[in-house]
């Protein structure tokens, strides 16, 4: 073999292992793009509508707050008798730190129909939200010669119960209603709902 046929394979050597070369480099930068794609953090959740996905462990339902608590039954500040076989047990008022008063107590169904609170969400503009419920409740201080109506959120709706389907015949569900508090001397009111005589209570707390 003479020299020009022996550079001439060493040529055909070299480029066939600058071709082997590039190949493997093709293929390494193919596969860490494959590992980026299938090994990310989950960061693409926030990146897609800014919220992570839920923990299913989650509660889907926030708990009752202490408003919304029934009273204790064996304790009743006052019972009322109103028309078509319906009372209204008073079991508690009690003065809170955050300057308001909840009352709580129960409703019972004496009657043969079905019971929607007719009237008691009382008269004023804020009606949104408010039918079927304890809304036009208020307590009256006869001393101070004030009235404290039921209180409102920000959509006008009360703080209160609301008996979305009603009471049925016969049936007792119980019920809470929030107040502005009366001045820290002040524990002799009167409650007074829509339909319902007055019940007189002390305030505790």
């Amino acid at each position: 073999m003479n020299v020009t046929e022996r550079n001439a394979q060493m040529r055909a050597a070299m480029t066939r292992i600058r071709f082997k070369g590039a190949a493997v480099a093709a293929a390494s930068v193919a596969m860490a793009v494959v590992l980026t794609a299938c090994g990310g953090d989950g960061g693409s959740d926030d990146a897609e509508g800014g919220q992570k996905k839920p923990d299913s462990s989650a509660s889907e339902k926030p708990e009752a707050s202490d408003a919304e608590e029934s009273a204790d039954p064996s304790v009743v500040l006052a019972s009322v008798k109103g028309p078509d076989g319906v009372d209204v047990v008073i079991n508690s008022a009690q003065r809170d730190s955050g300057g308001f008063v909840t009352v709580k107590g129960s409703v019972k169904n004496g009657s043969q129909q079905q019971f929607a609170a007719q009237g008691w969400q009382g008269n004023e503009q804020e009606m949104v939200g408010n039918g079927a419920s304890v809304a036009g409740a208020s307590l009256v201080d006869q001393t101070g010669k004030k009235r404290y109506l039921a209180l409102r959120d920000t959509d006008g709706r009360c703080l209160c119960t609301k008996f979305t389907t009603g009471i049925a015949p016969g049936a007792t569900a119980p019920f809470f209603v929030q107040f502005p508090a009366p001045p820290a001397g002040t524990t002799d009111v009167d409650f007074q709902l829509p339909t319902m005589p007055t019940a007189s209570i002390k305030i505790s707390g």
